[in-house]
């Protein structure tokens, strides 16, 4: 079953270019990840601190290998420093 993946990132004050950077470094090694059929990172016209990824995988499992890939494992170890909130995830599937 496809799994649909909706991320909000949102940085600190002052840290909106740096987090856009980890970020977007996510991108080109996840589009090649065996799995992904959709990985889109956006960032919000009006708020530019805010960030979301908009995924489809080809299975739960597809994408919890993803969430174990090295190099979003080194990413999220800048998320500490980066946010000013919990990243906020949901994991669904389309239904219609």
């Amino acid at each position: 079953m496809k799994v649909d993946v909706v991320a909000h990132l949102h940085a600190k004050p002052g840290c909106e270019e740096r987090l856009r950077e980890v970020l977007e470094s996510f991108v080109g090694p996840t589009r090649q990840e065996e799995g992904c059929l959709r990985y889109d990172l956006f960032v919000d016209l009006d708020h530019p601190h805010k960030f979301t990824f908009i995924e489809e995988w080809a299975s739960r499992a597809a994408l919890e290998k993803h969430g174990q890939s090295a190099h979003i494992q080194a990413g999220r170890q800048h998320f500490p420093e980066l946010l000013g909130e919990p990243a906020w995830v949901q994991v669904a599937t389309r239904i219609a």
